[in-house]
């Protein structure tokens, strides 16, 4: 297997997070998940810094966002499969 672009906890992740530095739009990344060492393909659809986030699939507004296996938001507004996912369309749900 070649070096990953992605890294995926959880199954139950929605999103990954970007191990490589100056990832574009249209790169056909390597997701590993982490827990269980199994591998997919996902297709960027933005330019995505390293260290944030990718939706793994299409997601719908007020949808949990799940990473690490752990609730880290709410989504503001719908992101689709491949998209960047930052603090620009995810809030806390703390307040």
């Amino acid at each position: 297997m070649s070096a990953p672009h992605l890294l995926v906890h959880e199954q139950k992740d929605s999103v990954g997070v970007v191990v490589v530095e100056n990832l574009k739009a249209g790169t056909d990344m390597l997701a590993v998940v982490t827990h269980d060492n199994s591998a997919f393909n996902i297709t960027a659809k933005m330019d995505i810094p390293i260290g944030h986030k990718v939706a793994l699939a299409d997601i719908k507004a007020g949808d949990t966002i799940w990473k690490y296996g752990q609730d880290i938001g709410i989504a503001k507004a719908a992101i689709k499969k491949g998209e960047h996912v930052h603090v620009h369309n995810v809030k806390t749900k703390r307040w």
